[in-house]
């Protein structure tokens, strides 16, 4: 297994654990996050699982342009997260807005990696 890939699996094994997670546990999140509604919680559950399967497509088949899309996602979701812990617009507790930051540096440092494991990947089938 190359960088590129295992930078990759873990995406996707935090992607799919902490889908797992919001899914089976979403009371329990809901309360560490200050909400009477859980169902957000499924929601974003959901789409981490479908995403975790996506990298999971791209551990195997490698594609460039796709795996520069899951970077993409990955940045996107920082930026999000971001907007959530500098706007506040949830009125969450403060656990929730820690959780989601450390959610969003663990994010980064994958982005920046897959990035860099992709540059590399790159760099050796150009010589």
């Amino acid at each position: 297994m190359n960088r590129l890939q295992k930078t990759l699996s873990v995406n996707a094994a935090f992607s799919g654990v902490t889908g797992m997670v919001l899914i089976l546990l979403n009371t329990w999140v809901a309360e560490l996050f200050g909400r009477s509604e859980q169902s957000i919680f499924w929601i974003i559950g959901t789409m981490l699982i479908f995403f975790a399967s996506t990298i999971i497509f791209e551990v195997i088949r490698q594609r460039q342009l796709w795996i520069k899309l899951i970077i993409i996602q990955d940045i996107l979701w920082v930026v999000g997260s971001g907007f959530i812990l500098l706007k506040r617009p949830f009125n969450l507790t403060d656990l929730g807005y820690i959780i989601i930051a450390i959610v969003a540096i663990i994010v980064l440092l994958m982005a920046i990696n897959q990035t860099l494991a992709l540059t590399s990947t790159k760099n050796e089938e150009n010589r």
